[in-house]
């Protein structure tokens, strides 16, 4: 196989996938019901898993049983509270896997892209933890117009790297995610970090593993070169 036939880039997220942050989300989470005088399941959690803060922000506040509370007041508590727990000495904690996988695709000369729904208030302190330099480039939330589900971030980093996104590999933790790389057009492995993102439709068109554990360099080209469902990509950047 020549090296035009394999992968070109391996894109991936942030949250869930490569550091284990989900938990410093839920913190601000439960304070944030608690503040509205309401309780933070684990059934919201399932369900804001994956989405960006402008779709899973309503999201919430619609499951708590607040849907008026002012979702501007709500967003700005959860960015400035989660960005105090990432910042605390060690409270971010890179996934099983996540850092011999980044270093393996880097000694192949592969491209890579961190790509977050988070903000780049949040996505910096996980470089600093994570190591800024095994990312070729990087697309936080707010650096686009619209952020996962829709594809818009994925087509972002594909562009920014000069490659096709039909030769990219998306590695997510969440379904939500998942449907942004496969509508992006990406080649997509889903490594669920919540049961409930054990789940239907797109599931069924990515690679679903267990663990990072279980990602190696062979099975990146094979996802770019096999025959595989047309993902036409949803829209298109600049």
């Amino acid at each position: 196989m020549s090296l035009d036939d394999g992968v070109a880039a391996v894109l991936f997220d942030m949250d869930g996938l490569l550091v284990d942050t989900e938990p410093l989300w839920t913190v601000a989470e439960h304070e944030l019901a608690a503040s509205l005088g309401s309780r933070f399941t684990p059934d919201i959690k399932a369900a804001m898993i994956g989405h960006g803060i402008d779709t899973a922000l309503p999201l919430m506040l619609s499951m708590l049983g607040v849907p008026d509370a002012d979702p501007h007041a709500a967003g700005w508590f959860l960015l400035t509270r989660t960005a105090e727990l990432f910042g605390e000495p060690e409270r971010i904690v890179p996934m099983p896997g996540a850092v011999a996988l980044l270093d393996a695709v880097a000694a192949a000369g592969i491209p890579t892209a961190l790509v977050s729904s988070s903000f780049r208030m949040l996505m910096d302190p996980v470089l600093v933890a994570i190591g800024r330099d095994r990312f070729t480039v990087t697309v936080a939330g707010d650096e686009v117009s619209l952020r996962k589900p829709h594809p818009e971030p994925y087509l972002t980093a594909a562009k920014l790297l000069g490659v096709d996104p039909a030769r990219c590999v998306v590695l997510e933790d969440s379904e939500a995610g998942a449907r942004a790389g496969l509508d992006a057009g990406c080649a997509t492995i889903l490594i669920p970090s919540f049961p409930a993102a054990m789940v239907s439709s797109a599931a069924t068109r990515a690679r679903v593993l267990s663990s990072l554990h279980e990602v190696t360099l062979s099975l990146l080209d094979e996802l770019v070169t096999q025959p595989r469902d047309a993902v036409a990509p949803r829209d298109t950047v600049g």
